[in-house]
Parts: structure tokens; C-alpha cells; sequence
């Protein structure tokens, strides 16, 4: 090979180290950027609540809580169908302290957990089951749990019929106000948070607009609903948020 060809070759092997080596500090800087530019979800207090919006007469509220702790005429609760220790594992569970449905479960010193592996609840989608509560042992003067099926063919889209239930539900019983625990996350489900909120959010005033449209056809009657809570752990109360919110716009349009 003459000088002025290897000379030549040589050039362009170095040109194409310096390419990639500007393609690699590219590509470290927009993983840097989009690091910066997402960054992990601030906690927020136990107890914080934000009114989302309003429809049709209902305030729609977030609030960090348990469902056992509440202050409501009707906590909705969801629970799947039954698999051993399926709230406790943690993970994939949320761990005891950050778990909503553990606290549930010991409010009612571990009868969740009993009708849930008895099968008296089997948990099937849309299945629900009412509770009264022992003075003391939560804040709610009722507790409805909703099944929600199989936990290995769960669907974000499946909320929406759920959030319909909870309103339905609460409709029958009469109550002015309703908080809603999907336990998505208690459940070891890694869900979307900001779609899981809205869909609950859309069922549930679907389902009020509907006993609404029966209403004025005298076809229906029933005591209205002026709250709904929807329940949030610290880490998703403000993810649950947009959900809701862009939920409660789409009924404004």
C-alpha cells in the first residue's frame, strides 16, 4: 500500500472515532436531560387533600389517606380475587406501612382477609359486598368492597365500569358523600396512575349522569351526591391528580 493510501485510510478511521464519540456524549447528554427532566414524584403529607374540580353538583377531591381512616359516609374499597398472602407479599405488595388495605384488613382485626380466603367474597369483577363497621374500628359508617377480578387480566380500561359500580352503589344507599380506594398499587399491581384516577373519575360521573337522565323521566329518585373522595398514597396523590382532572374536563367540553 503507498504511503498517501494509508494516509488517506488512516484518516478516515479517525474521522469515524471522533463520529462516534460525538454520537456517545449526544446520547449521554439527552439521558442526563431527560433524567433532570422527570424526576422521581415528591411525597406528600398523610392527610393533604385539593378539591380537583366539580361536575354536575359533585365536588371531586384528592386526599392522602387510608381507607381506613377516612372520614366518609361510604369508603369504597377494590379487592382482586383471592391468591395467598396476596396484600402482605412485599413486594410485590406495597410494604405494611404505605399499605392501605393491610390497615383496612387489621381495622377489622383480619376479616378482609378471612371472606377473601373463605370464598363468602370471592372478589369477582364487579362483585360487591357491604359492611358495617364496629364502632372505633375505621371512620366510615360503611365499607363497600368491589371486586375486581382476575389480577393477572386487569385492565386500567376495567376502572371505568368500576367507578360506575361505586356510584351506583352509593346512589342505592343514600349517602351524600363517598371516598374510593382503587388499592391498586396495595395490590402489587403496577398500574397507571393518572389513567386508573381518571377512568374511576369518568365512571362515576357517567354513572350519576345516567340516574340523572332517569330522574327527569321519572324513572328514577335518589338523594345526590355532593362528594366523591378519591384516595391517594403519598407518591401518586399528585399523578392521580392530572388524571382526575383532565377526567372532569372531558365533561366540559
Amino acid at each position: 500500500m503507498s504511503t498517501h493510501a494509508f494516509q488517506k485510510k488512516d484518516e478516515i478511521r479517525r474521522g469515524l472515532i471522533g463520529l462516534l464519540l460525538l454520537v456517545s456524549i449526544g446520547l449521554h447528554t439527552n439521558r442526563v436531560d431527560a433524567q433532570q427532566s422527570d424526576p422521581q414524584p415528591k411525597a406528600i403529607a398523610v392527610g393533604t387533600s385539593k378539591v380537583w374540580g366539580k361536575v354536575d353538583g359533585i365536588v371531586i377531591e384528592g386526599l392522602v389517606q387510608g381507607p381506613s381512616s377516612a372520614s366518609t359516609e361510604l369508603q369504597v374499597a377494590c379487592v382482586f380475587e383471592y391468591t395467598e398472602g396476596d396484600i402482605f407479599k412485599s413486594p410485590p405488595a406495597l410494604p405494611p406501612q404505605l399499605n392501605g388495605m393491610v390497615h383496612l384488613d387489621e381495622a377489622l382485626k383480619g376479616q378482609i382477609t378471612e371472606i377473601r380466603k373463605t370464598g363468602k367474597f370471592a372478589g369477582h369483577a364487579f362483585e360487591t359486598l357491604l359492611i358495617t363497621p364496629p364502632a372505633g374500628t375505621m371512620k366510615a359508617r360503611k365499607l363497600l368492597l368491589i371486586g375486581l377480578g382476575d389480577r393477572d387480566k386487569f385492565s386500567p380500561d376495567l376502572m371505568i365500569s368500576i367507578g360506575k359500580v361505586a356510584m351506583r352503589e352509593a346512589l342505592i344507599l343514600g349517602v351524600n358523600n363517598f371516598a374510593f380506594a382503587s388499592d391498586l398499587k396495595d395490590a402489587g399491581i403496577d398500574s397507571p396512575t393518572a389513567l386508573v384516577a381518571g377512568n374511576v373519575t369518568k365512571g362515576i360521573i357517567e354513572a350519576y349522569r345516567t340516574q340523572a337522565y332517569l330522574k327527569a323521566k321519572k324513572l328514577s329518585s335518589f338523594k345526590p351526591v355532593t362528594r366523591v373522595t378519591l384516595l391517594a398514597g403519598p407518591a401518586f396523590f399528585s399523578t392521580a391528580g392530572e388524571g382526575i382532572k383532565n377526567a372532569i374536563a372531558s365533561f366540559k367540553n
